[in-house]
């Protein structure tokens, strides 16, 4: 598939890494051509210099052999030009990131529908949805959802004194009172593990767990996990993101206070908000945040326009008893060293807009949709079954399942099905399989 990416940002290139890396042939368009030229050296790319909004490159950079557009520069205009544009050409699929919100009111005239784009995506709106998920499982730090909700990817971090330290994967089995989840990987340091029978889990591993909906409480039992929805929240900054949050947890019926430095703003909230209580002071004012109870805070978000301030506020919180933090941050290669402060969650907005469109493009063919792991290069896809005799009725043990993958869970007319090794698959089975590195070739390959 030939894939055009408009704009080297951060969302651009963590774009053209994952696309790339599975023999795509993908063409980044940008204005800045020693950014091309640096990207070029790292991946495997058609660097093409010049504007997206042109018609000149997109015709030199090949538009009309190209099947998926996609435009995420910085600005609005550029994204939506360059996409209203690829119209008169044969491209199959476009997709903008567009911050202004009037894009994704559906009774105005200027909406995706009108102007012949797939998917607009905001990353405010991403990043509030991210949030809501991750505030009600409590304990997760990645989170994501299959076959219409009934099966959800949880990431978990093992700290000292869990009393599954040192348990291998085939003692977890016997400790089960039935097949309810799959353990599809173990982010320990730097690597990405797919554990087999006798992988232990060790102090500061990430874990990854398939499970149904339903048996969520029986799972996180067995690892003495305790998520729940907060009741008390702090939100630090009245950014748009800010604002969302609040709204949503309203609906929620979440006790939300919002600490927003700027006085207009706070009272331009104030209007819009019902429930939420707004408080006019720094973030970083630690007698203020007491005074409000911030020590009795189960969760506090930062989202402010500064990472140096959400950073700040965050730690300051958990300092004083908050018991979780998530963090907006901008700068996606500062995430790995949040964790070791003690922050709970770092959220890139442009990183969370990054996978939800690769969740877009994913889901074509026979791929239903798709996610990313947070920290690594894995994917987990929800995938249907073809009817073809050399896979269906065959025992799992038995099929030459594609290297470096994992199966999690069936779907089977409404039905979850946690597999075992003597489970056979049946046409029209959803399959929401893990995989790391490039292996979705492989993968997608083995059901054609």
């Amino acid at each position: 598939m030939r894939i055009m990416i408009v704009g080297a940002g951060q969302v651009g290139y963590h774009l053209c890494e994952k696309l790339s890396v599975e023999g795509q042939e993908v063409v980044l368009v940008d204005t800045d051509e020693p950014k091309l030229r640096r990207i070029e050296r790292e991946l495997n790319i058609l660097p093409m210099p010049g504007s997206g909004a042109s018609a000149r490159v997109l015709e030199e950079a090949g538009i009309e052999q190209t099947d998926l557009f996609i435009a995420v520069t910085d600005s609005d205009e550029v994204n939506l030009i360059s996409c209203i544009m690829t119209k008169q050409y044969n491209v199959k699929t476009r997709v903008a990131r567009v911050r202004n919100e009037d894009f994704y009111d559906s009774g105005q005239s200027l909406n995706e529908k009108a102007m012949g784009i797939d998917l607009l995506i905001s990353p405010d709106h991403a990043m509030t949805e991210e949030i809501i998920e991750l505030s009600i499982v409590s304990d997760a730090f990645d989170v994501a959802e299959f076959a219409d909700g009934q099966v959800e990817l949880l990431g978990y971090e093992i700290m000292p004194g869990n009393p599954r330290i040192g348990c291998s994967l085939q003692k977890l089995q016997t400790l089960q009172s039935q097949n309810n989840f799959v353990m599809v990987a173990i982010l320990r340091g730097e690597a990405t593990i797919i554990p087999r029978g006798e992988h232990e889990i060790m102090v500061g591993d990430k874990i990854y767990l398939v499970v149904r909906k339903k048996d969520l409480a029986e799972v996180e039992s067995l690892f003495q996990f305790t998520s729940k929805a907060p009741k008390n929240v702090f939100i630090i900054g009245g950014s748009a993101i800010g604002y969302m949050v609040a709204r949503q947890m309203e609906k929620k019926k979440i006790n939300v206070r919002l600490v927003e430095e700027n006085p207009e703003r706070c009272e331009e909230l104030s209007g819009l908000l019902e429930n939420t209580v707004v408080l006019n002071f720094d973030g970083l004012e630690a007698h203020d945040l007491l005074e409000e109870g911030i020590d009795q805070a189960d969760l506090v978000i930062s989202v402010t326009n500064s990472d140096t301030n959400n950073i700040l506020s965050s730690l300051l919180a958990k300092h004083h008893g908050a018991k979780r933090s998530i963090t907006h941050i901008s700068r996606p290669d500062f995430i790995p060293l949040l964790g070791k402060l003690g922050i709970d969650v770092a959220l890139s907005p442009r990183l969370v807009a990054a996978n939800m469109i690769l969740r877009f493009v994913r889901g074509s063919g026979n791929i239903i949709s798709a996610t990313t792991l947070k920290g690594s290069d894995a994917e987990v896809v929800e995938i249907k079954v073809p009817d073809r005799e050399d896979i269906t009725g065959i025992p799992l043990k038995s099929l030459n399942f594609p290297q470096n993958s994992v199966l999690g869970a069936i779907v089977r007319k409404g039905k979850v099905i946690i597999p075992s090794g003597d489970t056979r698959l049946k046409p029209q089975d959803n399959l929401v399989i893990f995989f790391v590195g490039g292996a979705i070739e492989n993968v997608e390959d083995f059901f054609k």
